[in-house]
């Protein structure tokens, strides 16, 4: 930020030239005052990191202090809720206990995890001062950066927690899908480290634009198959019904579940929307908020991309349980792509999570699981539902949504990347979008409100979009009603789950 040197400020009062002048003029009083005040805002570091010391130890479960309980997955045969026996053939043990856990608010990192977040943690919580001048706001822009890791992105959270699992159950591997590749880069980082096979099954739209993300799989030991393939049964049957389709997050699920569940010794793995996945995530959130309790700084506004909640959900974790305990109120908005607007155009019921229809059913905002989204390039934020912890919660009325066009949110991105130096990943470049028009609104009325947003990770294999981007050929596409009535017309129907 511009700023003129101390001596021209001395302690006792105005600019020197104003006071032996004896002028005190208006305009330099008030340049006195700003100048001031911007010496005092100056105390916070750009960049706030906690010494490894203060790092959480303890991940936090929102379920627990949420009046309405997320509801539970049911078995698509039965119709009732899927049992610890059921779903321990799909996911680890330890798994499923967290996955099925409504009531204990604290869960202990176990310490071989606390060991390797220590690689990367704690992330920075970062003042966008150089982005605040440039829109020329009042308001205070704060983002907490999860890029600083090889995998370049927050997957790396919950990967490693969940590899730390199987190999203490004694697996072989684990299968997991993975559609911008963040998620699969971060999982194969984790088998590595710890010894584990691991297969991925990438959204085939991404495979072929993401080479580079696909060879840093490879590059740790995964083995990654574009999705859907002939690999699979499922993936033949999709294959059939939508030739030459692009793929998506629900048709890589379907596979790499069918994977896990025929092979011994193999469990299944998700990168997002599952209770567990948003618990590891909470880390991000936690480190947040005793950072900016250190500088006595409390956000007004919350901001998070969504696509199947895992970066939303953990950043929002330890404010949202002030704001259902009745401590504080925090606006919280999540942000998706209009091409893919589960939240805002969604319905709230129960829906497969896979495209092959053979995972347990999901009460979330859904798009139905036969949606398939545009080939837009913020591959991550390509699921038709969501978190079902983040749905309940935006039904109750405690988050708002909205959605972006894409040309739009790369705008925000190479906006943010000329003045905060971080080529922002697609997915990220959402919450940027949205957290500058709120910055552009106090700028207009004049408020100094404080602004907190995630910054998921970097897009530095994300360049074919910015290409398209800079050369003038990216689209905008929305779903019509009658695009979005064909993945409503397969959510399921039964008794109490009409739409």
């Amino acid at each position: 930020m511009l700023r003129r040197e101390a001596a021209e400020f001395p302690a006792n009062g105005l600019p020197a030239a104003d006071r032996f002048s004896g002028s005190g003029n208006h305009n330099s009083i008030k340049s006195f005052l700003e100048v001031r005040k911007m010496k005092q805002e100056s105390k916070i570091p750009y960049k706030i990191y906690l010494e490894e010391s203060e790092m959480p130890t303890s991940w936090y479960n929102m379920r627990a202090d949420m009046k309405n309980k997320p509801a539970p997955l049911l078995n698509p045969g039965t119709l009732k809720p899927m049992t610890f026996e059921e779903l321990r053939g799909v996911f680890c043990d330890d798994l499923v206990r967290q996955e099925l856990d409504d009531t204990t608010a604290y869960v202990e990192i176990p310490e071989e995890i606390r060991n390797f977040y220590r690689m990367y943690r704690p992330s920075p919580l970062v003042r966008a001062y150089c982005l605040e001048e440039k829109l020329q706001t009042p308001a205070k822009i704060y983002y907490k950066f999860e890029g600083n890791n090889t995998s370049g992105s927050h997957k790396l959270n919950s990967a490693i927690a969940q590899a730390y699992y199987a190999k203490k159950q004694g697996l072989k591997g684990v299968t997991t899908e993975t559609g911008a590749g963040q998620w699969g880069t971060a999982l194969s980082m984790a088998c590595a480290y710890l010894g584990l096979d691991c297969k991925v099954y990438m959204v085939k739209v991404s495979y072929e634009q993401k080479p580079f993300r696909r060879e840093v799989m490879r590059t740790y030991g995964a083995s990654v198959t574009p999705s859907p393939s002939m690999e699979t049964e499922v993936g033949r049957k999709i294959l059939a019904e939508h030739p030459g389709t692009t793929g998506s997050l629900g048709c890589a699920i379907s596979e790499a579940v069918e994977v896990a569940t025929t092979n011994e010794g193999y469990r299944y793995v998700l990168g997002s929307v599952l209770n567990q996945v948003l618990l590891h995530q909470s880390v991000i959130g936690l480190e947040s908020k005793i950072a900016m309790d250190k500088y006595g700084i409390t956000p007004d506004i919350i901001i998070g991309c969504a696509g199947g909640g895992s970066n939303l959900g953990g950043l929002i974790a330890p404010f949202m349980g002030e704001k259902l305990r009745g401590e504080k109120d925090y606006r919280v908005i999540a942000v998706e792509p209009a091409s893919c607007p589960s939240f805002t155009r969604g319905k709230f019921a129960y829906d497969f999570c896979d495209t092959g229809m053979i995972c347990p059913l999901a009460k979330m905002y859904t798009l139905g699981s036969g949606f398939i989204p545009s080939p837009n390039h913020a591959g991550g934020l390509r699921f038709h539902g969501m978190s079902t912890i983040l749905s309940q919660l935006y039904h109750d009325g405690l988050m708002e949504a909205t959605s972006v066009e894409q040309t739009s949110v790369f705008e925000a991105a190479e906006m943010f990347a000329r003045v905060e130096g971080i080529l922002p990943a697609p997915e990220s470049a959402h919450a940027i979008r949205v957290a500058i028009d709120e910055a552009l609104k106090c700028k207009e009325t004049g408020e100094e409100k404080t602004i907190l947003f995630g910054l998921t990770g970097t897009g530095y294999f994300d360049l074919v979009a910015y290409e398209k981007f800079n050369d003038g050929v990216m689209n905008d596409y929305i779903p019509t009603d009658e695009d979005l009535q064909k993945g409503f017309d397969g959510i399921p129907k039964f008794p109490g789950n009409e739409i």
